[in-house]
């Protein structure tokens, strides 16, 4: 909500939930010299009379010693529409501080640090610009494929993994060229399919850790973990004698 104050008297101009510029009719009625009742009455037969004047004066309500009562919105349209009526002296005089007000309201809007010195203009403007900076050079920086390094991290946690789902690096199922192959073929082509590459390189820096989390997460489809639970089972006899 903003206050801006015209000749000692106060407009107060607000944005609504719509971002829109908004007074209030309480504030219209006191200002014109108007009672409430009567105020929201004119505006309920305008709304009545064309429904497009609802979208410039929104139905509210507000609190008063514990009862509620209506109330209405009104944008700046709405408030020209409303008070289009009222004439003499004092409304004309009130008509003119109203538009000031909304005036600088979305003169306010448009350049938030136009109340400040050059100096300070300045250095609002630098931090703007140093942050948008940084903001597309974490975006570049994100957007790139995985750095070398990291796709041998990649590769490595792919090796532990594999190493954990084959029973260790002890078991028969490990020393298995052929299953030791399917068990890291199968992790690989999960990650290139979970992100629809065909190499480790494509896949941004960004996702790195959900690749990570991938891998961490990955299970054997049955039928392979069954082949290692097989492999695992059997006696070596040369062990054995």
């Amino acid at each position: 909500m903003e206050n801006i104050n015209i000749k000692n008297e106060e407009v107060l101009v607000k944005r609504n939930s719509q971002g829109e510029l908004v007074v209030t009719s309480r504030q219209v009625a006191d200002h014109f010299g108007k009672r409430h009742a009567d105020v929201t009455e004119i505006i309920r037969k305008l709304t009545t009379e064309n429904s497009a004047v609802k979208n410039m004066m929104i139905m509210s309500s507000f609190q008063h010693k514990g009862n509620e009562y209506i109330e209405y919105l009104l944008t700046r349209d709405g408030f020209s529409l409303l008070v289009m009526g009222f004439t003499g002296a004092r409304a004309l005089e009130w008509k003119l501080k109203y538009i000031e007000a909304f005036n600088q309201m979305e003169e306010a809007i448009k350049n938030p640090y136009a109340h400040l010195s050059k100096e300070l203009q300045a250095i609002f403007t630098l931090d703007i610009e140093q942050q948008r900076i940084k903001s597309d050079v974490k975006e570049l920086k994100e957007g790139m494929p995985l750095f070398n390094v990291e796709c041998k991290e990649l590769q490595a946690l792919v090796r532990k993994k594999g190493i954990e789902i084959l029973g260790g690096k002890v078991s028969h199922a490990y020393k298995d060229n052929s299953i030791r192959g399917k068990v890291y073929s199968d992790i690989q082509h999960q990650i290139k399919r979970e992100f629809g590459v065909t190499r480790y390189e494509a896949i941004k820096r960004i996702q790195l850790d959900k690749a990570k989390e991938i891998v961490n997460g990955y299970k054997a489809p049955y039928v392979l973990e069954y082949e290692i639970k097989k492999v695992n089972s059997q006696i070596n006899f040369g062990e054995v004698i």
